[in-house]
This record gives structure tokens, C-alpha cells and sequence, in this order.
């Protein structure tokens, strides 16, 4: 696990319930979840489409109020967003019209610092990312993979506590997502920084993780937490040992049933009464 000495970024999510109106009836979205981030700990949440990773990171960024439990973050009750959390979505929300060191500048202009210290901070943040030599392109001239480092980079910028991103990789091809997976270790590392993380790729998820939650099918509750014990720094070939299978096959067995639950779900909600889901010979679900 991650050995950071940062005393801030502790996330706390207790007991969080959030139901939605649609329509006129309720929809549950997240029920009875508790999760946690200690300071400067890389934390994943995974599990099927649809079963409230997103909102509950919408919550902890403060963009949704709780219908139950509360979020806090250093002990204090989140009650909307702040730059204490700063977050990446998995669309590029770059400014086109700003070259990327203007980008990564945005949020500490809107802070009141100065020129000179805005410059400074953005090209040390930008020189992590190996992204120096672009400071002056603007986001039309990046590949999707640089486009997305920059907005890491806009998202440290400003110096939060806790980095809240939502699948910000699931757009890049397989090889690239790679490279921005050692990338992301590598900055997280030298900055210590908390980390909430939402993916769909279960070795991601290992490869990145010092924990992992594993959702359940909506409404969404933990199923799982699992402590990922490989060492770090983390190379690309230790996806190739024994434990770092081992881990994602446990993890594959337990977003199966979950996925088959929702699409068992979704069957009946759609009117298919004789569907459900059972479980086989193998204890593996089935549609019958």
C-alpha cells in the first residue's frame, strides 16, 4: 500500500443514499454506501453500468446533495464544490481558445495569484506530465492522451486536497491508456495527493489501486473492498505475475454477478416477467 506521510485529503462517505425524481417516481441511485480515502491514498470504485459510481463521486465533488448519510472531507461536511476536490471527467474540458499553459493557469487566476506564480506553478505541474514543450499549443494540436494530462495538470493546479475522476481514460486507445496509467502513478506518487478513482477496466483498476470498492448492481451498495498488496512503484510487468491476476480474476467473479443482476434487472423492469436470474451449476448467474 501507498506509505504517504499526507496528513490531508481524508474522504469520508457515511452511510450515502441518493434517489433521483423521474417522472414522478423515484429512482434509488446509491443506497447505504460508506467508503473511505485516507490521506494520499489511490482508492478505485468499480462495478456494472449503472449502479452509482458516478453519482457518488458527483456527491464527494459536491455537484449532488445526499438524500442520506453525508460526505466529509478533513472532517468537514462537504456542501458543494470547492477547490479543495478537483476532478476529471472523461471528456476534454479543455478552453480551445486558451494555449495549455493558459488552461492550466484558469483555476489559479480565478484564485488571485499572480502572473509570475501562475507561470511558475503551471509549468513545474506541466514538466511532470512531460507536457513543457507544449505549453504554448492549443488543445487542437494535442492527442487525446495529451489532451487529458493537460487536464490533470488544470486539476492539480490549483492544489487540492482530493482528485476525483471519473473514467478519464475510457476514451483512449488501449496503448495510450496505458502510458497515461504509469503517468498518473508517477504524478500521484510525487505529490501525494488523494485519489478517487471510477473505471470499468478491472486491470486498471489493480494496477492503479492501493484499495478497490466493488459496487453492486442499483441500487448501488458496496459489495467488496479489496486491498490491492502489490508493490510500489508499479512497472507494466507486473501485470503479468501471479497476483496481479490472481486479483483480477476475483475481481472479473465479482462484477459478473453484478452485471448479470442488472441486466436480470433491466429485463423484468422492461416487461420480460419470465426472465431472472438464477444461479447455475458453476455458482455462476444465468439469464432463464
Amino acid at each position: 500500500m501507498n506509505q504517504s506521510t499526507a496528513t490531508a485529503g481524508h474522504v469520508e462517505v457515511l452511510h450515502l443514499g441518493i434517489r433521483f425524481d423521474i417522472k414522478g417516481a423515484a429512482m434509488e441511485a446509491v443506497q447505504d454506501v460508506s467508503v473511505h480515502v485516507r490521506p494520499g491514498e489511490f482508492v478505485s470504485l468499480i462495478g456494472p453500468s449503472g449502479c452509482g459510481k458516478s453519482t457518488l463521486l458527483n456527491a464527494v465533488a459536491g455537484f449532488l446533495k445526499p438524500s442520506a448519510g453525508r460526505v466529509l472531507l478533513d472532517g468537514h461536511e462537504v456542501k458543494g464544490p470547492g477547490s479543495d476536490r478537483g476532478v476529471v471527467f472523461q471528456q476534454y474540458s479543455l478552453f480551445p481558445w486558451m494555449t495549455v499553459r493558459r488552461n492550466v493557469e484558469f483555476g489559479l487566476k480565478m484564485k488571485g495569484v499572480s502572473a509570475s506564480e501562475r507561470e511558475a506553478q503551471a509549468r513545474t505541474l506541466l514538466g511532470l506530465a512531460g507536457l513543457l514543450s507544449f505549453e504554448n499549443h492549443y488543445p487542437d494540436q494535442l492527442s487525446g492522451g495529451m489532451k487529458q494530462r493537460v487536464g490533470i495538470v488544470r486539476a492539480l493546479a490549483t492544489g487540492p486536497q482530493v482528485l476525483l475522476m471519473d473514467e478519464p481514460f475510457g476514451a483512449l486507445d488501449s496503448q495510450t491508456r496505458v502510458v497515461m496509467q504509469e503517468i498518473l502513478t508517477n504524478m500521484w506518487q510525487r505529490l501525494r495527493i488523494s485519489v478517487l478513482f471510477i473505471t470499468h477496466d478491472i486491470d486498471e483498476a489493480v494496477f492503479l489501486s492501493d484499495r478497490i470498492y466493488v459496487m453492486t448492481a442499483r441500487p448501488g451498495r458496496v459489495k467488496s473492498e479489496l486491498v490491492v498488496p502489490l508493490p510500489r512503484p508499479r512497472t507494466a510487468e507486473m501485470t503479468g505475475t501471479p497476483q496481479f491476476l490472481s486479483m483480477v480474476r476475483t475481481l472479473k467473479g465479482l462484477i459478473r454477478e453484478e452485471s448479470l443482476a442488472a441486466m436480470g434487472g433491466e429485463l423484468r423492469d422492461g416487461g420480460l416477467g419470465g426472465l431472472s436470474t438464477e444461479v447455475g451449476p458453476a455458482g455462476v448467474g444465468q439469464l432463464v
